[in-house]
């Protein structure tokens, strides 16, 4: 392991954390901030339930199809590079978002931003582990995923607040600071690569290119069928979706460098972890969703009471993640992460409660406070034990899996939940009660996954997985052990 890499307390890897979590925490924050300017985005711009998916969907689509490609560019191309040219788009497409003049301009705002955000979120992680020392690693990759965890709980809250007090276009204009102050920080960063990613053979591309059309096929069929019928151009592209993702398995396992090693799944606590991911992060990306929307369009919160109302589960995410993860690591993710989707689905369930005429206190705040509690019961076991379930050399694309995962489970479940509960409202009209059966179905998802987790992951954390000689692929996502393969450079400073 080189010996110029940071300890976690020096002042250098403090900057080298902030640059990181700034910039992907912008990214982070834009999944869920757009949630409660919804409603305000419609009354101005237009249209109905589907265009409302479309404006969270589509960030959601291309962040989710190209994470993998994100890591694997910064690998080959310099990972300070790809994620500075993440920033930069990522701060153009905000600018296009919030200048938009319609719904439909928005949309395309929107899934250029999710380009921008794939490249960011892998960089990051691969940034963190270039340059801090490897006993350090584990902590370090705690904090960057807290922090953006509470960057992410904190979008509604921002969201709501800057709807009121400005208007829903600041939403994305406040990403333009944010993003100039990182594009500032990246400057004192050294540029780092793994040069054998090169020799594994060429780009993916063609698995970049299938996964892409797969999601986006299936995403436009199960948002546009629903409400505007099954025409011959949604089911070709249901069609064509479902082929696309059909072919990217049997590509992957032909492929040089896959961006997804199909051996990573021999492993059966991994395959289990991204199983409960799935569940996981489908039912709160789906009930976040129409949370926000049911608290102002059925209950007449404005989007500054509906960020509050749930900011308590942001407070507890903020005191009891990091500890969570700490006790993972001594004692093994098996409780927590069987526990924790249970309570996070009895919260689900309490959210059924909130109706119109039902207060805050004895409605809403049970509710958001349970959900809170089995959050943070969750997470940080979640990413140990996809970290803990493969060899060590596979660790990055095996947690870039992890993460792609957990986007593309609140990708379909925005397109999927309002659909499954039979909800069709217009802009700005009350989600009724297919509102109660969507929290159901999303409370029943979660306690899926802690069955799924109680059933595959073992109590122990560290598990070695089946080993996946010529398919390993440099980081996708948090944290690539460069002690096993060269590195440009790896300090923060820039020094080597």
């Amino acid at each position: 392991m080189p010996t110029d890499r940071l300890a976690l307390g020096s002042t250098r890897a403090r900057w080298l954390l902030a640059v990181t979590v700034l910039g992907s925490g912008i990214a982070f924050l834009d999944s869920t901030v757009v949630n409660v300017a919804l409603p305000a985005i419609g009354r101005e711009l237009g249209g109905g339930l589907a265009e409302q998916q479309w404006v969270l969907d589509g960030y959601l689509l291309t962040l989710s199809a190209l994470l993998l490609a994100g890591g694997a560019a910064g690998d080959r191309y310099g990972r300070r590079r790809v994620f500075t040219g993440g920033l930069v788009l990522f701060t153009v497409a905000s600018l296009g978002c919030g200048l938009a003049p319609s719904a439909h301009t928005l949309i395309i705002a929107r899934l250029v931003q999710g380009v921008g955000a794939a490249a960011l979120v892998p960089g990051s992680l691969a940034l963190i582990d270039a340059g801090i020392r490897e006993e350090d690693r584990g902590r370090a990759v705690g904090l960057w995923a807290g922090m953006s965890g509470v960057t992410s709980a904190l979008g509604p809250f921002i969201g709501g607040w800057l709807v009121d007090a400005v208007s829903w276009r600041w939403v994305f204009f406040i990403n333009l600071p944010l993003a100039g102050v990182a594009l500032v920080m990246t400057r004192r960063l050294a540029e780092s690569s793994d040069p054998t990613s090169r020799e594994r053979g060429r780009f993916d591309a063609v698995g970049a290119v299938l996964v892409t059309l797969g999601l986006a096929g299936v995403i436009y069929a199960l948002i546009e069928g629903p409400s505007r019928g099954w025409r011959p151009t949604t089911v070709g592209a249901a069609a064509v979706g479902i082929a696309a993702l059909i072919a990217f398995p049997l590509v992957e396992a032909r492929v040089a460098a896959p961006l997804l090693p199909p051996g990573l799944f021999r492993s059966r606590q991994f395959t289990g972890a991204n199983l409960t991911t799935l569940a996981v992060y489908a039912a709160m990306g789906g009930a976040l969703f129409l949370l926000a929307l049911q608290l102002q369009q059925s209950l007449g919160y404005s989007a500054l009471d509906a960020g509050l109302a749930t900011l308590p589960t942001t407070v507890i995410m903020l005191l009891a993640s990091p500890r969570m993860g700490a006790v993972a690591q001594r004692t093994g993710p098996r409780l927590p992460m069987t526990a924790g989707p249970l309570v996070a689905g009895a919260g689900l369930a309490l959210m059924a409660r909130i109706v119109p005429g039902a207060g805050y206190p004895e409605a809403v705040l049970p509710a958001v406070v349970v959900f809170g509690i089995g959050l943070s019961l969750t997470v940080a076991p979640l990413t140990t034990t996809v970290l803990a379930s493969v060899a060590e050399r596979h660790v990055g694309v095996a947690s870039g899996v992890n993460n792609a995962i957990s986007r593309m489970a609140g990708l379909l479940a925005v397109a999927v939940l309002p659909l499954a509960a039979g909800l069709d409202a217009g802009a700005g009209q009350p989600l009724g009660p297919g509102f109660p059966r969507a929290m159901y179905i999303a409370a029943g998802v979660a306690v899926l996954g802690g069955l799924v987790a109680l059933a595959t992951v073992r109590a122990a954390a560290p598990v070695e997985a089946h080993p996946l000689p010529g398919v390993y692929q440099a980081c996708q996502h948090p944290c690539t052990r460069t002690s096993e393969r060269p590195v440009a450079a790896s300090g923060a400073d820039g020094s080597r």
